[in-house]
């Protein structure tokens, strides 16, 4: 079966997380909005059937169209072995799915803290109180959870002994961070090594590897969840 991927063609976005689990598992996907009409395409099927999606990204798979991203990796996570066969591993691994998608609002909200409908421009002073907030007590926070996390599971992964979508978006989130703040991450990357080592552990898987220098990999950008405006990376 072909899979087919319905994202924004200008950022990495959510849609990320889902390209780096078809990556992984070395399946046949296409990415639709990136081709000819896409985005057209996108925008109609999100109006259609019974169980529209509300948002992209969104995953055609056969007959089923699956929205939100977590609950894309989770129908991915066992269908294309990148969860634990067992309902407890499945579990586990959302869980921590959701959790990261609890980070990636926080981190989107450091350069948007007032609203998306308005431009970073219009909101610079709240953006400086909340990414210095963000950057002192809620980044810690969260990376010190995946460290604990990480420190329970001798394998060095997030969850059992196989690479599982998690430790992939765990990768992404890290490279974002990585790229919005890159003199705050060089400080915090020092407290949490294990961290570190899966970043650079997924980085090294062939396909993974092979992906990211691939121009499949659309570049960090001004327009997606990880933003880098350099007075906000303190």
């Amino acid at each position: 079966m072909r899979y087919e991927l319905y994202y924004w063609p200008e950022i990495q976005g959510r849609g990320e997380f889902i390209r780096l689990a078809l990556e992984e598992a070395g399946a046949d996907y296409l990415d639709v909005a990136r081709g000819r009409s896409g985005t057209d395409k996108l925008i109609r099927l999100m109006g259609r059937g019974e169980a529209p999606p509300f948002a992209p990204p969104f995953l055609k798979a056969g007959k089923l169209l699956i929205g939100q991203t977590a609950n894309i990796l989770l129908y991915l996570g066992e269908r294309e072995g990148l969860a634990p066969a067992n309902a407890a591993g499945r579990l586990w691994t959302h869980q921590l799915q959701l959790t990261m998608a609890d980070f990636l609002v926080e981190i989107h909200d450091t350069h948007h803290p007032i609203g998306s409908s308005f431009y970073h421009e219009d909101q610079k002073p709240e953006s400086k109180r909340r990414a210095a907030g963000f950057l002192q007590s809620r980044a810690p926070k969260f990376l010190g959870y995946f460290e604990r996390v990480l420190a329970a599971n001798r394998s060095g992964l997030l969850v059992g002994r196989r690479v599982t979508y998690a430790d992939l978006s765990l990768f992404q989130i890290v490279e974002g961070l990585r790229y919005a703040f890159p003199k705050a991450m060089r400080r915090l990357e020092k407290k949490h090594p294990r961290l570190v080592a899966l970043h650079d552990r997924v980085a090294a898987r062939p396909r993974i590897a092979a992906y990211l220098a691939s121009p499949r990999r659309i570049p960090f950008n001004e327009m997606g969840i990880f933003r880098q405006y350099p007075e906000l990376d303190k």
